[in-house]
């Protein structure tokens, strides 16, 4: 018979936990660190983040996964209950909004190399194409808010020590108009290049 485990494990997980004696450990950690909301500890540490990694899957199952990118403070957590962040041009593609659009669950990976942190947000996401936010974000197509399930650290041990040289001239923001990355000058791109709406 199938284990039926309503938590934040599934069998699969379960049985590699047995197999590792990790059960007890993990139960520890999710009693101790795993929420469903923002609190003001998690909201600072997002809000300094000037990237982080999106995973999305199509309705098919197939996954894909994302490097996001703006000034700290492109990513807010607006109440306990809402993060929100601003979509920017990018290739066109539309992998993780198309994803989100099929399937709105979400997984964020929050890393800061610096100090040597990391959070999880696990959750549902919507696109707002009309949402206020929007004009508080120069060069934003559309917000994306995402209602988080599960909120948790995770251990720092093997983040490896980095420093932020320089901020993307590509970024978005108040005052600075980015320059044309130089794929959308090449022959082989350049005709085939959406109008701005």
């Amino acid at each position: 018979m199938a284990e039926t485990d309503p938590g934040p494990y599934h069998a699969g997980m379960r049985k590699l936990q047995d197999r590792f004696d990790s059960r007890r450990i993990a139960d520890r950690l999710v009693e101790h660190t795993l929420h469903d909301h923002f609190s003001e500890s998690d909201r600072q540490f997002i809000e300094r983040c000037p990237m982080f990694f999106l995973a999305t899957t199509a309705a098919d199952g197939q996954p894909d996964c994302s490097y996001k990118g703006g000034m700290p403070g492109f990513v807010r957590v607006v109440d306990e209950q809402t993060l929100v962040f601003p979509d920017y041009d990018g290739n066109g593609m539309f992998r993780s909004l198309g994803n989100i659009a099929a399937n709105p669950r979400v997984g964020l990976l929050f890393i800061d190399f610096e100090q040597g942190n990391r959070m999880r947000v696990n959750g549902r996401a919507a696109l707002n194409f009309d949402d206020p936010l929007r004009a508080e974000y120069p060069g934003a197509q559309l917000i994306v808010r995402v209602t988080p399930e599960a909120v948790f650290p995770n251990c720092p041990r093997y983040i490896h020590k980095m420093m932020l040289v320089e901020h993307s001239v590509y970024v978005p923001r108040a005052g600075h108009e980015p320059p044309v990355p130089k794929w959308k000058s090449m022959d082989v791109f350049k005709d085939a290049l959406p109008k701005k709406v």
